[in-house]
């Protein structure tokens, strides 16, 4: 048996006993995470750092997703904290009803069994996907990227670890070690033994899930995000959330990509813009109208409209009207984060209602688009698929359901 197959039965095995576990039990592990995620910050740190100077080809933004500091230790170990106070969504009774004929039929949420993460570069997920997984009372097979792999070793040992101090089976929480992509393509077609796999990364990786996956998945999605300056956007708002989109965290999926700005106002405010994101040090490239305002702005080519940059780079295109937006965020969007800048209510509700995307906004940073900031604590990733989770993919997006029926006797 090879070691993937070994790990995930060893985890499939385990998962049946975690769903009949107790809360409180489930809480215990939770808050002894956090403790120990800060008691250890020494040694995370240093295994991080050793990541990153093994890794010097890697790029800006990578390396930025790559990279812990005590502050973000410090956040890791707050949202587990903040996900063991959440209400335990197993065994939620989301309808009840009883039938004409007697029958009495409730749903329930369940957990999904054994959920599998291919993710690259980002050491937090390692924690977020196995603390999600264990509180939605499912094991957890982890699959990160070779650039974390000292980070997320040291990160796996202290999930095991209070596991154990808080009497539930260490097996719950696998960690393929092996940099190998065959063992990842094995663990995308191990059907019987992983009930759920997430891909969180790269449009290359999601998309390489996506064509060799056979057991299901749920598509976490490239943010390719727009924001549509209307002529009646209040310019001063508009300049504010462009920069906090964009330059907050360049490197994540939720920040800002492209801005469409109304030509009716287009002269006024994109010499405005340049400068703001200049000072900010942000690239910035345009199509003809924005190359003549201002000559530090780059010729966009026409694969810059369907690209996620995740550095310090953005684009410009003018547009027509509303209309005009519309279309082109149906041509380039990826279905994560879009929003609209204008202070017409009647525009922003075409926008908020026309524009397919897990998060739509009106006079907002996509930067939004985020498990915590909706109140959810901790997320696994961003889904733009429109099966089962879409947007933030939380604990009651990782259960399942199951009807459970009682009668006396009804027969059909």
């Amino acid at each position: 048996m090879s070691e993937v197959l070994r790990k995930a039965t060893l985890a499939h095995e385990t998962a049946p006993r975690l769903a009949l576990t107790p809360s409180a039990v489930k809480s215990a592990f939770l808050n002894r995470l956090a403790e120990l995620l800060l008691e250890n910050e020494p040694v995370i740190l240093a295994a991080n750092a050793e990541d990153v100077r093994q890794n010097p080809q890697l790029t800006k933004a990578l390396i930025d997703r790559l990279t812990l500091t005590p502050r973000r230790i410090d956040a890791m170990a707050t949202a587990v904290k903040e996900l063991a106070a959440l209400p335990d969504p197993i065994g939620r009774v989301l309808s009840d009803f009883i039938r004409p004929n007697g029958l009495h039929i409730r749903k329930v949420s369940v957990p999904m069994g054994v959920i599998a993460m291919i993710y690259e570069a980002r050491p937090n997920v390692t924690i977020d996907a196995a603390a999600l997984a264990l509180k939605a009372g499912s094991a957890v097979i982890l699959r990160g990227g070779k650039e974390a792999l000292n980070a997320n070793k040291i990160l796996v040992t202290l999930l095991r670890q209070a596991a154990s101090e808080t009497g539930l089976n260490p097996d719950l929480i696998q960690l393929i070690e092996d940099p190998d992509k065959t063992l990842a393509l094995e663990l995308m077609k191990a059907n019987g033994l992983v009930d759920l796999l997430i891909p969180r990364g790269s449009a290359r990786l999601i998309d390489t899930v996506k064509a060799n996956a056979t057991v299901p998945i749920l598509e976490t999605g490239v943010g390719n995000c727009h924001a549509y300056v209307e002529s009646t956007a209040d310019l001063k708002m508009a300049l504010s959330v462009i920069l906090n989109a964009k330059c907050s965290r360049p490197s994540v999926c939720n920040a800002l990509e492209k801005v469409l700005v109304d030509e009716a106002i287009a002269d006024t405010f994109i010499p405005k813009l340049v400068d703001s994101l200049h000072e900010a040090g942000v690239e910035i490239r345009g199509d003809a109208w924005c190359c003549q305002l201002d000559e530090r702005i780059v010729p966009a080519t026409e694969a810059d409209w369907d690209t996620e940059y995740l550095d310090l780079i953005l684009a410009i295109k003018v547009v027509k009207d509303l209309d005009d937006a519309l279309a082109h965020i149906a041509k380039h969007g990826t279905h994560h984060s879009e929003t609209i800048l204008t202070q017409d209510e009647t525009q922003a509700q075409r926008f908020l209602s026309e524009v397919d995307a897990a998060a739509v906004y009106h006079n907002a940073s996509t930067r939004f688009t985020d498990g915590g900031e909706f109140g959810m604590s901790a997320e696994i990733g961003i889904s733009t698929q429109k099966m089962h989770a879409r947007g933030p993919v939380g604990l009651d997006e990782l259960c399942s359901t199951k009807y459970l029926i009682t009668g006396n006797g009804q027969i059909r």
